[in-house]
């Protein structure tokens, strides 16, 4: 293709889970799915493998509760493997981080069910042990299951949920920020072990929180990890661009994305940032083999392996209303569709539906949530894929892409094996590393960092 001119290439980014099943609910029943998840040995295998791709970062998605919204019952979500196990990201991400030297690594916390501090110093801590390549996915929880297992009685309304967010976010920089880049000395032979006027306490006083500090971990090489969101909301985006390093999103097409791109790039630069420090990611899967009709072959075999229950339990999760309670084809009303989590996700089915009352059928149709419908598929051989994601990198569509497997660990294999050997070919993107920190490599400035 003629390509615009970029002075930058693509970005690569892995989206995980810590579980059973990728974020494609069929996927754990794949003939080719491994079945090992509980083990450290399934998640560095994943690692060696971006490594070796050079993917600049993998980050796992994570929710607070097994999903137990549909019928009120969390037991479907034990029996068809609906994504019932979720483990702790930290202990994974460290497994991984053992095994490369240059991936980064990314973990999904909420800043609606943790304290500023704890947080603060477990991330610090992991940034530590891996190098300085971690990276922190900023949400604010999504339903009434999560806040039930931290002792609340309901989720918290969305757009106080990111007033909430803007103080945690507040709070764990000034912690992350106690210590100067330079504030440890270690002279033994002054017994000087750090100066103390590089150390600073925070005393923050705010509606939601209270937090004296300092922060009990100094910097790590990187200073800061670096910070993603994928909020879509109006609220969502403007967070996202006071605060983000790389925006994870959902565009329906390259036009829709294009548009899109454009406008979220607008907001960055509302909010004093240069919108050229910020990487917009969309959400792909990616379907390939040698030739086109063996990836239409293992698309195919993919489809076939979603069941019915599987979008319906992960839909009433995500939005947090019990789908079970309304007809398949029966109209929702303005009370239902007032009462889901996710506004954004209400629009967009009820343009895409034509109805102003869509039916439980109709956001099936329009999320494909348990199927890979819910982001686009760029299925073919290498060369149609790197068509493909040259096509929306230089459309101006986005600075790179979040890949969502199909199955695991087969289809991030098969992108290294086929797809990324094609694209360094088009210098499209990196054959190697840039440095060593993940904010090096995303080819942005740190924002401080211990040499």
């Amino acid at each position: 293709m003629n390509k615009p001119r970029r002075t930058d290439q693509i970005k690569l980014i892995a989206f995980m889970q810590a579980q059973n099943c990728t974020n494609y609910a069929g996927s754990w029943r794949h003939p080719e799915t491994m079945t090992d998840v509980l083990t450290p040995a399934y998640y560095q295998r994943i690692a060696r493998t971006l490594e070796e791709g050079k993917f600049h970062l993998a980050f796992f998605d994570d929710r607070l509760a097994m999903p137990d919204i549909y019928g009120s019952d969390y037991r479907a979500a034990v029996e068809f493997g609906i994504r019932p196990v979720k483990l702790d990201l930290i202990p994974i991400l460290t497994a991984m981080g053992l095994v490369t030297q240059k991936l980064g690594l990314g973990a999904t916390y909420s800043t609606t069910y943790t304290h500023p501090f704890h947080f603060a110093r477990s991330f610090a801590t992991l940034d530590l042990m891996i190098g300085g390549r971690a990276a922190w996915n900023v949400v604010t929880s999504i339903n009434d299951s999560e806040a039930e297992n931290f002792g609340l009685d309901e989720h918290l309304e969305h757009d106080i949920r990111y007033d909430r967010a803007e103080e945690f976010i507040d709070v764990v920089n000034g912690l992350w920020h106690s210590w100067d880049d330079d504030a440890l000395v270690v002279d033994k032979a002054t017994s000087r072990y750090a100066d103390p006027t590089k150390v600073k306490a925070l005393n923050h006083e705010g509606k939601w929180f209270k937090c004296k500090g300092p922060l009990t971990v100094p910097r790590s090489p990187q200073g800061d990890p670096i910070i993603i969101q994928a909020g879509q909301s109006g609220k969502g985006q403007h967070f996202a661009a006071k605060w983000a390093n790389l925006v994870f999103v959902m565009y329906k097409d390259i036009a829709a994305g294009a548009k899109q791109y454009d406008a979220f790039k607008k907001i960055v630069e509302e909010h004093g940032r240069s919108a050229s420090d910020m990487v917009v990611a969309p959400a792909i899967y990616t379907i390939v083999a040698p030739t086109r009709e063996e990836a239409l072959q293992k698309k195919a075999l993919i489809e076939a392996q979603a069941l019915p229950q599987d979008t319906l339990v992960l839909l009433s999760e995500i939005l947090n209303f019990d789908f079970g309670t309304r007809g398949l084809n029966e109209p929702l009303t303005d009370e239902d569709l007032a009462s889901i989590s996710a506004p954004v996700w209400v629009e967009r089915v009820v343009k895409a539906s034509g109805s102003p009352n869509p039916t439980p059928q109709d956001f099936i149709t329009h999320t494909g949530r348990g199927t890979i419908n819910d982001a686009p598929v760029f299925c073919g051989s290498p060369s149609d894929v790197a068509d493909e994601m040259e096509a929306w990198f230089y459309g101006g569509a986005c600075d790179g892409f979040v890949l969502a497997a199909t199955h695991s660990p087969g289809a991030y294999e098969d992108f290294v094996r086929l797809v990324v050997p094609e694209l360094q070919r088009r210098g499209s993107f990196q054959k190697d590393y840039l440095g060593e920190t993940l904010w090096d490599n995303l080819g942005r400035p740190a924002r401080g960092g211990r040499s």
